[in-house]
């Protein structure tokens, strides 16, 4: 068990001292019944399950919105605790894995505006969303010609809401229809938003040296 695990768990008011072996028949659950079973029961135990399956995919959006290993960390376990409290929340309307891309991606969106000293709105969201005159068209091919170490740099340069967007859709391989889930908007909002990163990734690529 990691440390983070360890400090996560204990902050979370758990007082168990192994993991659940592979042999107790929780460990089998689906997602959506090991979160109805933590639900009724407070299970911390369960929680360490669901833990060990969504900590390196929660660690990697995390990442995307912060510019250190130790700041991902620390969001990583600041989404697992806000997730042990908002977990009655999940109703299954889709794939948990798809609510809690939603519920990171939202933490991280929230942290990061908050340091910023600046309130996400409905209104700021929708503007943003509009189609607007981008100064370049960027395909995705031209994304995969880029030299890699510096588009790694470039990306550290814009927002990190257009970082993580890019991540999910280039690294992870979301589709627009996991994306307009994930985002709470529709598909022209998504495609909006992904050209916009785009053009910002190239215009902070070509100040690069």
């Amino acid at each position: 068990m990691t440390f983070l695990k360890k400090l996560c768990l204990i902050l979370i008011g758990s007082q168990f001292k192994t993991e659940l072996n592979p042999d107790n028949p929780y460990y089998n659950y689906t997602d959506e019944e090991l979160v109805q079973k933590i639900v009724e029961n407070k299970d911390s135990l369960l929680f360490g399950v669901l833990y060990d399956r969504y900590a390196k995919l929660v660690y990697n959006k995390c990442y995307g919105f912060s510019r250190f290993q130790k700041e991902a960390e620390d969001l990583t376990q600041d989404v697992f605790l806000m997730l042990y409290v908002k977990l009655g929340s999940f109703k299954g309307k889709s794939k948990f894995s798809t609510w809690l891309y939603s519920f990171t991606y939202n933490f991280c969106v929230n942290y990061v505006n908050r340091d910023r000293g600046r309130k996400i709105s409905d209104k700021s969201n929708s503007l943003d969303d509009t189609e607007m005159e981008l100064p370049m068209e960027v395909t995705d091919e031209s994304l995969l010609e880029l030299q890699v170490t510096k588009l790694k740099r470039a990306l550290e340069l814009i927002p990190p809401e257009d970082k993580s967007l890019l991540l999910l859709k280039y690294q992870d391989g979301a589709p627009i229809k996991e994306l307009e889930a994930l985002l709470n908007v529709g598909s022209s909002a998504v495609k909006m938003r992904l050209k916009r990163a785009k053009v910002r990734v190239i215009e902070s690529y070509k100040t690069l040296s």
